[in-house]
């Protein structure tokens, strides 16, 4: 049985931050990487994924010291919506920029709305010195379909396998999905990770409803570790001169819900807002963590292994 392993790159909502007061959880935004089963599962292109990146070619060139004998970099992209703070180190990830390398992207995307489209629009082109086009890798770009889930062999390629159709092998990666609608403006994708029975849940940008997301609960149930969104204190949230309610992110009272309502083994806070800086991220880690068991903030390097 190969390693389960989770590693946080970037645990910040809305921009990343640069400050001392800011250094103990990482001011990076979303990027959460996941290796299962040898393969590179990598949620969210947010500024934190350009460390990911920066490994991965240590990894390339330290692997032989002939170009042609080294080992190519090989990583999947998954993206759960296509804010800016979801893929804003996208154009940075260094293995995109080199022809060995074997890189998908997964995301929300349908016949009328491509998310290759929305990637060279958003990301490429005019806002970036490259278009798409330039990249040099083996770049594949996947429209994801609720009919499907994204398979794992053992080989370095991910495909999209008709849920009917699904015949698991003991040691194959499964990514399943649905797109929620609980976020501004169109929408996000909760992703779930499973290998050798084991489950992660990817919730970021989800707000909660009132009495719990019925549709969530039976998706995530019983996974072993729910990263979940926890932007907002329940106080700002609910504040009265400027309230949060309707902006797509969850309090850590409602991730604590959903962590109970699920029955995941185990709840990583996820996804900060920018202001909160080291001081206030440690009261709450003071308050929530000592009075629930299995509950931890994220931060960047943290890294767990599912077992």
């Amino acid at each position: 049985m190969k390693d389960f392993k989770v590693k946080f790159r970037g645990v910040r909502g809305s921009f990343p931050v640069a400050d001392k007061k800011f250094l103990q959880y990482g001011g990076n935004t979303s990027c959460v990487e996941i290796n299962a089963g040898g393969h590179v599962i990598i949620l969210d292109a947010g500024t934190g994924i350009v460390k990911v990146g920066d490994e991965l070619m240590e990894k390339y060139i330290s692997s032989a010291l002939e170009v042609k004998d080294r080992t190519p970099v090989c990583a999947s992209v998954l993206l759960s919506h296509i804010h800016q703070d979801h893929i804003l180190g996208l154009t940075f990830f260094k293995p995109m920029h080199l022809k060995s390398s074997k890189i998908s992207i997964f995301g929300d995307g349908n016949d009328s709305d491509i998310l290759k489209d929305n990637l060279t629009n958003l990301v490429f082109g005019k806002t970036f010195p490259l278009d798409l086009n330039d990249i040099q890798c083996e770049l594949d770009i996947h429209n994801l379909d609720e009919d499907y889930v994204i398979l794992f062999k053992p080989d370095c390629n991910a495909q999209l396998v008709k849920k009917d159709e699904l015949k698991p092998q003991e040691n194959d990666v499964i990514v399943s999905f649905y797109k929620s609608y609980v976020h501004p403006q169109n929408g996000v994708i909760i992703y779930k990770i499973t290998y050798q029975g084991k489950s992660v849940v990817y919730a970021t940008d989800k707000e909660s409803y009132f009495g719990g997301d019925k549709k969530f609960v039976q998706f995530s149930k019983n996974c072993d570790l729910l990263i979940h969104d926890a932007q907002y204190t329940s106080e700002d949230y609910l504040n009265s001169h400027s309230p949060k309610q309707g902006f797509g992110h969850s309090t850590y009272d409602m991730a604590i819900e959903a962590m109970r309502q699920t029955g995941a083994k185990n709840l990583v806070f996820f996804h900060y807002d920018p202001s909160y800086d080291d001081s206030k991220l440690d009261k709450i880690k003071e308050l929530y963590t000592s009075q629930n068991k299995n509950v931890y903030m994220a931060y960047e390097g943290l890294e767990l292994n599912i077992e």
